[in-house]
């Protein structure tokens, strides 16, 4: 797994930023490539580890997860005797409890598209839970959501047990490299750096229509959880992405391929859709759509 290591010439905290966890997210692998080039040293308090494709396996083989069909956002801690998904795992997990901070890059990879957004588990720390919710803010993405520290097996849940203020982020998908989505990755790291004091660079202005929603269900921001493909087929989505949406909505038609009879896809949820599946071809279980919920405005809760 190759490290970009930049060290600044006055001391302050250690940044990790992961791209390539998965191997079909591709705009996190431009915009750390970008900081490589844009972090000027010279003027970095503390140091910055770039990790520009953390899932190398999977890289080579355009996919969300490796040979050993692990996922790599579902195998941390890891092991150093594992398969190869557990042996990264493994390794990064040493970066993480290494770090002071982490900013972990990605997409919907091939088969999602998913609105920009930036988040972070909402851990039992107040100090760090402040401090991801700072980065996030600082991040500069439209939706901001702070969703359950119960979820094992992250990045997340790894620098939650090392207590490393962590923020990850998603924007778009379907295979591409979106030049907006890359630059907006580019910025969204320094304007973290620079909330941080790690470099002089002003703090860049919020989203005029930012959304902040913290939802600590349990099984909340587990996306591949949601509207699970009730047979294999093939996929039309009904919605464009970020519709508001409501119970009884069609999200999409799931076609026998062979027969054309269809099955509708509807909401069961209030919100606003911020997941939704672009890769026709569906296996049953299959994620096809996630919802944001306000559980402020639902009244969802735990109980």
């Amino acid at each position: 797994m190759k490290q970009i290591e930049i060290v600044g010439r006055h001391p302050g905290p250690r940044l990790l930023i992961l791209a390539g966890v998965h191997g079909d997210e591709y705009e996190p692998i431009a915009a750390v490539r970008r900081l490589a080039d844009q972090i000027d040293r010279e003027d970095l308090n503390g140091s910055v580890t770039l990790v520009p494709i953390a899932n190398q396996p999977a890289y080579r083989r355009h996919s969300r997860i490796g040979a050993d069909k692990l996922d790599l956002a579902r195998t941390f801690p890891g092991s150093p005797n594992g398969t190869p998904t557990e042996q990264i795992a493994h390794a990064i997990t040493k970066l993480i409890q290494q770090s002071d901070l982490m900013i972990d890059l990605h997409t919907g990879g091939l088969a999602m598209e998913i609105s920009p957004l930036v988040g972070y588990m909402l851990v039992s720390d107040p100090a760090t839970l402040q401090k991801q919710r700072q980065m996030a803010i600082a991040f500069g993405l439209p939706i901001v959501w702070g969703t359950s520290a119960k979820l094992e097996g992250r990045s997340l849940s790894a620098a939650r047990d090392a207590n490393v203020p962590t923020i990850y982020a998603e924007w778009g998908g379907g295979g591409g490299c979106q030049a907006d989505g890359v630059a907006a990755y580019t910025a969204g790291c320094l304007q973290v750096m620079a909330d941080c004091n790690m470099t002089s660079a002003p703090a860049a202005a919020a989203p005029v229509d930012r959304c902040v929603i913290e939802d600590d269900r349990d099984t909340s921001g587990h996306l591949q959880l949601n509207y699970p493909a009730p047979h294999g087929g093939f996929y039309e989505r009904t919605l464009a992405l970020d519709s508001a949406v409501r119970p009884g909505d069609e999200l999409g038609r799931l076609f026998d391929p062979f027969t054309s009879q269809a099955t509708s896809i509807r909401s069961t949820q209030t919100g606003r859709l911020i997941t939704r599946r672009v890769l026709p071809p569906v296996e049953a279980g299959d994620c096809l759509a996630v919802i944001l919920e306000d559980p402020a405005e639902t009244g969802a809760s735990n109980e």
